[in-house]
């Protein structure tokens, strides 16, 4: 049976460089976010990182695992349907099923938002939630990409 992407990618000798390079794809993203949506992306983001330097790493730490959970099922669908096979990338089958893989992954930011016990964050999250969607769709290549190199 092959290896689930939770375990492929929370490997402890890969867990280290996949965190890296999800750091890497957020400051890739907010460098191309443009206009008023992306100015209030690039505020949240300031606001967090002036809040607590170390708290989008930490959160990154903590959220690539239940991300890897999320992405599962449609890594399993991908690899069912012969994508590693013929070549097709990750990527395009994430873009493909944009709208819902988006709202399966902000399924869990969501809740981390919810659950947590600190205004600045819940608030500063609540500002951007209504377009994150867009955001996470448009990062979707990005992110297969990412997935694609650990898990194949």
């Amino acid at each position: 049976m092959a290896a689930t992407l939770q375990e492929t990618l929370l490997a402890p000798e890969t867990q280290p460089k996949v965190v890296a390079d999800c750091l890497t794809l957020i400051h890739d993203e907010l460098a191309e976010k443009h206009g008023v949506s992306g100015s209030a992306v690039k505020l949240a983001y300031k606001a967090i990182i002036t809040f607590k330097p170390d708290h989008i790493h930490h959160m990154v730490e903590v959220l690539v695992p239940q991300m890897a959970e999320q992405l599962q099922p449609y890594w399993a669908d991908y690899e069912a349907g012969g994508g590693i096979a013929d070549g097709t990338p990750f990527a395009d089958y994430l873009v493909k099923h944009g709208d819902e893989v988006s709202q399966s992954l902000l399924a869990v930011t969501d809740q981390r938002a919810e659950d947590s016990s600190r205004p600045i964050v819940v608030k500063t999250y609540r500002k951007v939630r209504g377009g994150a969607a867009k955001n996470v769709e448009a990062a979707l290549p990005r992110v297969g990409a990412l997935v694609q190199r650990y898990a194949v």
